[in-house]
């Protein structure tokens, strides 16, 4: 795909999200007799630093408990960071409070669950149509022709508007998804996983509709997926991200045929494939060993206790992204 050279869009400079959960009330009383509390903070994303360009759509790759999402929700303006920033066009998404600011409504989110992010007592139509209408996008009288513009957009028929989501099935409703963030016209798409919860045939179609969606509204996304084939097919480039941390950023074709991590090699090798030949099922090769937990990432490169090429220094020392075109937080980054 080509993507026009611009200026980014979208910027995340030094962002780090953590977690504190609350102290349970047993905790709170055992303090308040002298024993110690341990607290416990969550490490969801550390430092992370990336740009997209307008029109461009960058997939962030990585395990389960990665911080994908999380790092997504801080983009979109639902999680405030605790360090760093997250800005379009130079101005952040969260204001000095903390608090989203009006330019959040250029950036919206289609979630993984297309049966928990609609609320199944309100109507599809008034989904669709409330932000708008809070917004100033449409006057009420417009509403109605709004909504089923955008229905339309998605593939599905106006009359649409007045059924519940119960009505709908999964793919359905991921369009009706699709469409309520699209409502609010925005720039940027932040897309969490948006087909993993459907069936891969209807994965397809999805996967389709954002291609289209794309060409007609030149829009710009951040495409969240643990799904190697669909970022490859949907993608321009690719951030692989693990434990907080992203570790590789590159041009799609060229992280998946060289890739410099050995986590990003890792993830590929673990990819299934078919013997052109024979038709027989390569054994793929698992990654060893299990992420470490967020509470307490390993000091050095979170990859070092799982990494094949991993050397004292590994241990020690923090690897930083660099190497143009394609940075890569290793100390021994891989041959091209």
């Amino acid at each position: 795909m080509n993507v026009p050279a611009a200026r980014p869009l979208v910027e995340v400079q030094d962002v780090s999200k953590r977690f504190t959960p609350h102290v349970s009330i047993g905790e709170r009383i055992a303090a308040m007799l002298g024993s110690p509390v341990e607290t416990r903070t969550v490490h969801a994303v550390d430092n992370v630093s990336f740009a997209i360009r307008k029109g461009e759509v960058l997939g962030l790759v990585g395990e389960s408990g990665c911080g994908k999402s999380t790092l997504g929700r801080v983009v979109a303006g639902i999680h405030p960071p605790s360090e760093g920033r997250a800005s379009i066009e130079g101005v952040a998404v969260m204001g000095e409070g903390r608090t989203p600011l009006k330019t959040t409504t250029r950036i919206q989110m289609v979630f993984q669950d297309p049966f928990a992010s609609l609320d199944p007592r309100v109507r599809i139509g008034d989904t669709i149509g409330e932000g708008p209408l809070a917004h100033g996008l449409v006057a009420k009288a417009d509403v109605q022709a709004y909504v089923a513009r955008w229905l339309t957009a998605v593939g599905l028929p106006a009359e649409a508007a007045g059924r519940f989501p119960h009505q709908f099935s999964g793919g359905q409703r991921q369009r009706v998804a699709i469409a309520r963030a699209l409502a609010m016209q925005p720039d940027v798409l932040v897309c969490d996983e948006p087909v993993a919860s459907l069936d891969v045939s209807i994965q397809a179609q999805i996967i389709n509709l954002f291609l289209k969606l794309r060409r007609e509204l030149d829009l710009t996304m951040l495409f969240i997926s643990h799904d190697l084939g669909v970022v490859r097919h949907i993608c321009d480039r690719v951030a692989i991200m693990y434990l907080g941390r992203i570790v590789e950023l590159g041009a799609a074709a060229d992280i998946f045929e060289r890739p410099r991590h050995p986590y990003t090699r890792a993830l590929l090798d673990s990819v299934p494939k078919l013997v052109t030949a024979s038709d027989e099922l390569v054994t793929f090769k698992p990654i060893q060993g299990e992420l470490p937990s967020p509470l307490s990432p390993p000091p050095g490169c979170h990859f070092h206790l799982r990494c094949p090429h991993a050397r004292e220094r590994c241990r020690v020392e923090v690897p930083r992204l660099e190497g143009d075109p394609q940075p890569a937080a290793c100390h021994y980054p891989l041959a091209p």
